[in-house]
């Protein structure tokens, strides 16, 4: 049977220079682990989005990837996300969100789909309502004990507080976050020392199975068990960084699946991420030899 892996939040349109491209971090993990997974991988989304012709342009591209939408609820009151996109001249972008929309008020989750899930991510953005909030926690304490539960928490504008950090470290076994959100939580939660103490810290006090760190250009920093997992990153021509960080993190969701080593999963992540960047846009179709690396 395929694994069933789930993007949980936001999901919009992102307003980029180049024109608008499907975005919100869930969606992007989604559509990545699917063309990472192939057959092998049953791709879900869990989100809301309005009855109006944005979010009918986003179920029909879904459609069109076989990602499974049934629980991509529809609101008439509420409209499809978006969010306007510039980038700077490294490639870097910088995000204006819209406030009030659909992935706002995302549904309560039937009982009977959660038994079933394998692997989950989710982030801080999408929590950024109580409605939201609510559900999306209510959803990962109803997992089984033995899924994946990956909290990215691709930290946008003032969408966060210290205490959404904790309880979503708390309800996950898996955390991922950027270089630059590193400085911020660990001032929040007060911690010092060298990125490697900051990841071993967190993984102690939350009881995280794997804490990623990615550094961009720069590579990455996977802690698990006790071991470190350095990658240099590998050298790319940058369109743009947007949703490089979500493949990163779809990569490793599917090495996990397929038993990967650290370094092992650590390499593809970094490739599959590198290869984002020399596209426009965070779901470009990825080459098939990007994708044969996960099933030799």
């Amino acid at each position: 049977m395929p694994s069933i892996i789930v993007g949980l939040g936001e999901i919009l349109w992102d307003m980029l220079p180049d024109g608008k491209q499907l975005g919100g971090a869930p969606a992007n993990f989604a559509y990545h682990c699917y063309a990472l997974g192939l057959d092998n991988v049953n791709s879900t989304i869990i989100s809301s989005v309005g009855n109006d012709r944005p979010g009918k342009e986003i179920l029909n591209h879904f459609n069109k990837h076989r990602i499974n939408i049934d629980y991509l609820y529809r609101h008439n009151n509420y409209k499809t996300g978006s969010v306007t996109v510039t980038v700077d001249n490294q490639g870097f972008p910088k995000y204006n969100i819209e406030k009030n929309v659909a992935w706002d008020f995302i549904p309560e989750i039937p009982e009977s789909f959660q038994q079933t899930v394998d692997t989950v991510c989710f982030g801080t953005l999408a929590q950024r309502s109580p409605v939201s909030r609510n559900h999306i926690n209510k959803f990962l304490s109803s997992l089984p004990a033995d899924s994946v539960k990956i909290f990215d928490i691709n930290l946008r504008q003032s969408y966060f507080t210290l205490d959404i950090i904790q309880k979503s470290l708390n309800l996950a076994n898996i955390f991922k976050i950027n270089d630059d959100e590193l400085k911020i939580i660990s001032k929040l939660m007060r911690i010092s020392g060298s990125e490697e103490y900051q990841l071993k810290t967190i993984a102690r006090q939350y009881n995280i199975k794997l804490c990623i760190l990615t550094k961009g250009h720069s590579g990455s920093i996977l802690y698990a068990d006790g071991t470190i997992s350095n990658h240099p990153g590998f050298k790319a021509d940058i369109k743009d960084t947007v949703g490089a960080g979500d493949a990163f993190t779809a990569a490793i969701a599917i090495s996990i699946n397929k038993g990967f080593e650290l370094d092992q999963m650590n390499d593809y992540a970094n490739q599959v991420a590198a290869y984002v960047c020399t596209c426009s846009g965070a779901t470009p179709k990825l080459p098939f030899e990007l994708i044969n690396l996960f099933h030799q």
